[in-house]
């Protein structure tokens, strides 16, 4: 296989169990998936079908009760924690629907606690310019709105040059033009660094901007869809 053609992550019966002390919960009943390289991948599903658990998994920020999963070749199931600590600096970035800035730091103080410990980083100012935010550089997140807050962190979770970009709701705390300008950074980073991301979001509308959908049910993956035509970020509804 066209080593580019190989999937990104692959996993096989993944299976998350989590006792609650009143009894256990399936979040993930035995996952095969597969996710390649350089698409953007919408995850959709009511909430609780699996889907949060399931990034947190493929991010190295859980553990699988049970079944396996690979990046790449590195079966991520058999790592210790300093090995998961390892991938996550390496590979991959985060971005979460509370921008989890540091409050007392500014835009580009706060990308920095990423580019001081990646390996082949950005500069902080070229993180920021990535997301058309080159004039805030030293403002603090108090400054800043909500759609400007979001696109800190993602410059903050691109700038160490990941290979997977991991976004969980990224647009859910976001009015709909402030949530079109956060997806129109993630499509350009996806399209121009080449960087395989993920979205979760409850906006089925969003799907038309993806390469690939998967829909979540139950813990269980229901369907894949394929996109032959993608729609931009502004195109759609909200």
């Amino acid at each position: 296989m066209d080593p580019k053609q190989a999937p990104v992550f692959r996993t096989e019966g993944l299976t998350k169990v989590y006792d609650t002390g009143g009894g256990k919960v399936h979040a993930l009943a035995g996952i095969d998936l597969e996710l390649f390289p350089s698409e953007l991948t919408v995850l959709l599903g009511p909430s609780g079908s699996g889907k949060s658990t399931l990034l947190n998994i493929l991010g190295g920020l859980d553990r699988a009760t049970d079944g396996r999963v690979w990046f790449r070749d590195l079966e991520l199931t058999t790592l210790r924690e300093s090995g998961l600590t390892r991938f996550r600096r390496d590979h991959v970035g985060f971005v979460f629907q509370f921008y989890n800035l540091v409050a007392s730091l500014t835009a580009r103080e706060n990308v920095q606690l990423v580019t001081d410990v990646a390996r082949h980083p950005m500069t902080p100012e070229e993180a920021l310019q990535l997301v058309g935010l080159s004039h805030r550089l030293d403002h603090f997140p108090a400054e800043l709105s909500g759609g400007e807050q979001q696109r800190v962190a993602i410059a903050r979770a691109v700038a160490k040059r990941p290979e997977v970009l991991l976004c969980d709701e990224p647009t859910g705390a976001l009015d709909s033009k402030t949530g079109v300008q956060v997806l129109e950074v993630l499509r350009q980073v996806n399209e121009d660094m080449g960087t395989s991301t993920v979205v979760i979001t409850h906006n089925a509308e969003i799907r038309r901007m993806a390469h690939r959908v998967i829909y979540f049910q139950d813990g269980r993956v229901n369907k894949v869809e394929v996109n032959d035509t993608r729609i931009a970020p502004a195109e759609i509804e909200w």
